[in-house]
């Protein structure tokens, strides 16, 4: 198994010690051979794999283990049965959307409560095949939460670098529950990969963060399980949230190898939304440039997203190059107001995950996407990662608080029908 970099084409070892980028600055693509696959055959063994329990292919990660690691032996494997999320329709999210029908696939239903979950168990599980037992990532949350989860549950020992500012604390409270060792530093997520990609190393860390391309081999599957939960048929859109762009990079990895192996027909369209006050990326292909110009104060009530520098922005500009795809940015306000819309649809997201849905709604409005073509929105965190955002807009009334839902009090030994 080895790697390729994607900007110089230099083969690279996947193996101790990792390196996660080329010597050119290029990133890495996991590179092996997909000749002598049947399409048809896997077809038929994922479905037969959705029955199994007590195994890793119960997994929906590992249920597409052929695609993403099959040298890993079963033994090294850390699963939690990630995957396997819900993909939901809600009248009000596509009336409010405008479309005939948009799919919402919840990742925020894995066990740490988001998607990072996919690529860390990837991750983790190729870290102790190389016999590392310190684990590490810089993070504004959720990677943290999944990274203490997976290295807890396989007996390994967790690292996380934090920004003091900016972040959620609902977030570093679950790494610190997990056990992680948490270090908060001043300075952006940005400082803390730079940080990571010039120590780890020599500290005998293996990096669980998007730079390892182990990460968005496991990420991939969330695009596989998309496909598999639609019969195979993509929607004509699909729209993500760009904070790292690390489910951007997996999302690309992944409808190539679905497409040139015949899973599905046609590629689907790509949408990433980025907030308004951290959209480097967003800016750079607006502006039609092909270099990303850093963020030095990317701030933006999503936290997930306030991210200046995406480390994998080359990854996310090729798919939007291989599908046609667009980039939109959307206004702290749009995406407190989508997240509240999903939520009242009984699914509910962190607000990272509504600017999918914001942004969606704002390429509909601008004709950009017809209203009678088809999306599916990826939702990337749980509505429990981030309850500060939920009691400013309800109980504060920040952020417009249009559809605002306070508490009211009651005198039960008085209350009415109207009351109640």
């Amino acid at each position: 198994m080895q790697a390729e970099c994607i900007a110089c084409g230099r083969p690279m070892p996947l193996c101790a010690p990792m390196a996660y980028s080329c010597d050119c600055g290029g990133l890495l693509d996991v590179r092996r051979s997909l000749k002598g696959i049947d399409a048809d055959n896997l077809k038929r063994i994922f479905e037969e794999r959705r029955a199994l329990r007590g195994s890793i292919y119960a997994s929906g990660v590992w249920r597409y283990k052929e695609l993403i690691a099959p040298e890993l032996p079963d033994a090294v494997i850390v699963s939690r049965m990630e995957g396997n999320t819900g993909l939901y329709q809600a009248e009000g999210v596509t009336r409010y959307a405008g479309m005939r029908r948009v799919w919402l696939k919840a990742q925020s239903e894995n066990p740490s409560g988001s998607f990072k979950d996919n690529g860390m168990t990837c991750a983790i599980s190729h870290g102790r095949a190389l016999g590392y037992r310190r684990f590490v990532c810089a993070s504004t949350g959720n990677t943290s939460a999944s990274l203490s989860m997976y290295a807890a549950y396989g007996g390994a020992k967790s690292i996380v670098l934090v920004p003091r500012r900016e972040i959620s604390e609902n977030k570093v409270l679950q790494s610190l529950a997990y056990g992680a060792e948490v270090r908060t530093f001043d300075g952006t997520y940005d400082d803390g990969i730079r940080f990571l990609a010039d120590h780890a190393e020599r500290l005998g860390l293996y990096v669980c963060n998007s730079l390892n391309p182990m990460r968005i081999e496991g990420q991939k599957s969330i695009a596989y399980e998309l496909a598999q939960d639609m019969n195979w048929r993509l929607p004509d859109w699909i729209v993500l949230p760009g904070g790292a762009l690390s489910n951007a990079a997996a999302l690309g990895k992944a409808l190539r190898e679905l497409h040139s192996l015949g899973f599905i027909d046609a590629m689907p369209r790509v949408a990433i939304v980025q907030a308004e006050r951290a959209s480097p990326f967003h800016r750079m292909h607006a502006g039609g440039r092909k270099t990303l110009v850093p963020d030095p104060a990317p701030k933006t009530r999503a936290s997930a997203l306030n991210i200046g520098h995406p480390p994998s922005w080359p990854k996310a500009l090729r798919l939007l190059e291989e599908t046609r795809g667009v980039t939109v940015s959307v206004e702290d306000g749009e995406i407190m107001e989508a997240k509240t819309v999903i939520d009242r649809g009984g699914i509910g997201c962190e607000p990272a995950s509504a600017a999918a849905l914001a942004g969606l709604r704002r390429l509909v409005r601008q004709g950009v996407v017809h209203p009678d073509e088809t999306a599916a929105c990826l939702l990337t965190g749980h509505l429990l990662k981030d309850t500060d955002a939920i009691r400013e807009y309800h109980l504060e009334g920040r952020w417009g608080a249009s559809m605002r839902n306070p508490p009211r009090p009651v005198d039960l030994a008085q209350a009415s029908r109207e009351d109640l």
